[in-house]
Parts: structure tokens; C-alpha cells; sequence
């Protein structure tokens, strides 16, 4: 999830460390729509234009307002008197800003995003969250990844939900998502032909790389032939190792240009480039950007305590924006949406150690060519006076991330089944997409 946790607390650091659960890939809608949820209607096929779909979660509770800086709320300068990001037209030569409209502005680490905000495929949708209160990186994640909050009947993750209730983009295909994770992350539990694939590079099934060939051929001869479901669990794994080994990732080739960090995200990310130029039939990719437990020393500008979440913030928008070079305005054969999302955000003021602590409010992304972007979206900024903050202390949650993803799901994604890929949950589309 991360290399450097230093700055987080210990309920993070304890999560960082845990592998994600691994959860067998191949789940049938029967097992995992319960009785309470409404009759399924399988979304239309790949005929329908429906995007591939990237989901990135910020682990560990990002600093929106680090992210993207209400500059022109002046309590955020009252709150921040250290660790604020000058305004845009701020005296000096200094870092500073950079002016998204008149009242918020990526930080200078954002800024490699800018070339995909102008070019109006990236949204900012600030002051949005979950509607649930809890500052627990386990709890708010979970709730978060399932689709609803409190409710320990729904263990399936929303992005499984949407997976299982849709018609392949290939029937063929022997591999709809997987998680570049060592264990399935809970947004795809409970999605068909789902896999954890840490590295799709060298995808194989585990022990001595000299025998790997033979356990593989010995795998489908001795299961292929079962009934199922555990015949089509092997044969889809076989034939995922065989589809991924076709796959030219070491000498895969950006287009226009882009170039990813070398780092484990910005790689990950390039290798979900690979997938999806490949055409294969994969139709999710979810990864994790992990470290954003700034309890201290945030630094999110270069000059400031080393500048840790600055040069998060860096790799985090050139591996996007390399993405957004290469896949959204290059040469992928089917539409591609990203959204990136946190588990909460961070307190409005900035705490004794020059860092923020686990907050309520915070900024998401969605980014696309049919993602109505260009734009901050709000659902009304509700203010940085102590007055107007949560508890005294927290950007109030006034856009419910579910308003974005549910929009998402239904117009790129091209499943209307939104009252079971997220229970108990009515959305009102923000107009995210476009037509």
C-alpha cells in the first residue's frame, strides 16, 4: 500500500501492514445479492460503449485541501498558518497555487494535472465524502469499498456488485478485473473472474519458477475436467496465465510521450495501461496509492518539513496525468473513466506537529473523455469559519461520493442496477458525465 508510514497513526500503520483479503475470484450473483435487494437486470454488452473502468483508492485519509486548496476561503489561511498553500497571486516568487477558478487551485505537487483539467477530462468534486462520521481508517474504508455504511450484511464491494450484475465486455475473456494487490481488495469482492494480480507481469501460480509450467498444465488437467464450479475456477486461471504471459509488459510503449514514475503506483498504473490496450476483455482495475496519514510534518510544499506530501502529491498527478496522456487521449481501444477517492479527509486546522488529523470533507477525482470535467464540482462549499465546520473542526461532507460513482456506474459503465451495487441508496447525478 506504501513504502513510509512514519506519519501515520498506529490504527493506519497496523492496516498499511495488512495484506488485503484474499476472497476467491469467481462468486455467482446468486451468492452474493441477497433477498433484501431488488430483482437484477444484467446491463447490455460490450456493444454498448461502456468504458473500463480504473478505481483508485488514497489510503489512509488524504488532505484534500492540500490536494486542491480553497484559496479563496480566507479560513483556510486561519486555520493554516503554517502549512497553507499561498494563494495563486500571492506576493513573491515562492511555490503557490495554481488557480483551477477563481476559489480553488491544485498545490503545486497537483499541478501535472493541469493539462488534463484544461483539456476538460478531469473533475474535481470538492466537500464530498461518506455521510457517515466515523474518523476510523477501518471503518470509513470499509464503508466506503462496500457501497454502504454500517450495515454488515452487505460484504460484497460496489465495484463486485456492478461486475456481477453485468454482461461481459468479452464473453470469452477469462479475466473481467482484478486488484494489483496481493489479496482482493473488498471493492471487488464478489465480482466474476476477479483476481489479485500484484504484478500482471509475472502472474503464476506460486512456488519454484522452474516447475511453474508443469503445476500450471497439471492444474488444468486434473480440474479442467470437474464440474463447477471449481472447473471453470481453474480453467479461468490457467487461461488468465496464459492470456497475461502474451502480454508485452516489460517493452510496453506509452503513447504520446507519457512517461510513469518508476515508483510502485505510477508502475501499476502502466501496466493497467497495458491491460487495456491489450483488449483483452478486462473491464475493472482497482489500485491503492497508500500514505496519506499525515498526523505530522505533512509537508505539502516542497520547502516544508522535506516536502513528504508534496512529492506524494507529485507521484500520485504524474503517473495520472501520464495515464491521461497516454490511455484517455491515447490510443485505447475502448473508453477508460479513473476515480480516485479517500477514506476521509483531514481537520480544517492544521494541529501542533505541522500536520492535520483525521477529518470528515474531502476532494475526489473522476477523469475520462465522457467525464464532464474542466470543472470544481460542490454541491455548495460550506465554509471554513469555525462556525461552519463539523464539530468545530472538520470540512462538512455536503456531496456524498456516491452521487459520483452511482452516475458513473450508470452512464459509463452502463449498469442502471444502482439500488444493488449501492443498498438502501438513492443518488442524485451531479452531472459528472456527459452525454
Amino acid at each position: 500500500m506504501s513504502d513510509h508510514h512514519h506519519h501515520g497513526c498506529n490504527e493506519y500503520e497496523s492496516l498499511a501492514r495488512r495484506d488485503f483479503l484474499s476472497v476467491a475470484g469467481s462468486v455467482g450473483v446468486t451468492a452474493l445479492l441477497p433477498f433484501w435487494l431488488p430483482k437484477v437486470v444484467l446491463a447490455q454488452s460490450a456493444n454498448s460503449s461502456r468504458d473500463v473502468i480504473v478505481s483508485i483508492f488514497l489510503s489512509g485519509g488524504t488532505d484534500g485541501m492540500s490536494l486542491v486548496v480553497p484559496f479563496g476561503d480566507p479560513d483556510y489561511y486561519t486555520g493554516r498558518p503554517t502549512i497553507a498553500i499561498p494563494r495563486p497571486d500571492a506576493a513573491g516568487t515562492g511555490a503557490k497555487a495554481v488557480a483551477l477558478d477563481d476559489f480553488f487551485g491544485f498545490s503545486p505537487g497537483m499541478a501535472p494535472l493541469m493539462p488534463a483539467y484544461t483539456a476538460g477530462d478531469l473533475l474535481v468534486a470538492h466537500a464530498t465524502g461518506s455521510v457517515d462520521n466515523s474518523r476510523s481508517h477501518f471503518d470509513a474504508q470499509r464503508y466506503i469499498e462496500v457501497g454502504k455504511p454500517k450495515d454488515a450484511r452487505v460484504t460484497g464491494g460496489w465495484l463486485g456488485r456492478h461486475l456481477a450484475t453485468s454482461t461481459p465486455l468479452r464473453a470469452d475473456a477469462p479475466l473481467r478485473a482484478l486488484g494489483l494487490t496481493s489479496g482482493l481488495p473488498q471493492t471487488l469482492v464478489g465480482g466474476p473472474k476477479t483476481l489479485p494480480i500484484p504484478n500482471p507481469a509475472n502472474f503464476t501460480i506460486g512456488g519454484s519458477g522452474t516447475t511453474a509450467t508443469a503445476r500450471t498444465q497439471w492444474l488444468a488437467q486434473n480440474y479442467g475436467p470437474t464440474t463447477d464450479p471449481v472447473s471453470d475456477n481453474a480453467l479461468d486461471s490457467t487461461n488468465t496465465i496464459a492470456l497475461l504471459q502474451r502480454i508485452n509488459f516489460s517493452g510496453y510503449t506509452a503513447s504520446n510521450g507519457a512517461a510513469y514514475p518508476t515508483s510502485g503506483f505510477g508502475q501499476a498504473l502502466r501496466s493497467a495501461a497495458a491491460l487495456i490496450k491489450a483488449d483483452v476483455g478486462v473491464e475493472a482495475i482497482h489500485a491503492f496509492n497508500g500514505g496519506w496519514d499525515t498526523h505530522a510534518t505533512q509537508g505539502p510544499l516542497a520547502t516544508l518539513d522535506g516536502g513528504f506530501m508534496h512529492n506524494k502529491m507529485l507521484d500520485l498527478s504524474r503517473a495520472l496525468a501520464a495515464f491521461h496522456a497516454d490511455v484517455i487521449q491515447g490510443s485505447a481501444a475502448t473508453g477508460v473513466t479513473v476515480v480516485i477517492i479517500s477514506e476521509f479527509g483531514r481537520n480544517a486546522r492544521e494541529n501542533g506537529t505541522r500536520g492535520t488529523d483525521h477529518g470528515r470533507g474531502n476532494v475526489a477525482f473522476a477523469m475520462g473523455r465522457k467525464i464532464n470535467g474542466g470543472r470544481v464540482l460542490t454541491n455548495g462549499w460550506p465554509g471554513l469559519a469555525r462556525e461552519n465546520l463539523e464539530s468545530g473542526q472538520d470540512l462538512r461532507v455536503t456531496l456524498d461520493h456516491r452521487d459520483i460513482l452511482a452516475e458513473v456506474v450508470q452512464n459509463r459503465l452502463g449498469n442502471t442496477n444502482l439500488s444493488v451495487v449501492f443498498p438502501d441508496f438513492t443518488p442524485r447525478f451531479r452531472g459528472v458525465t456527459k452525454p
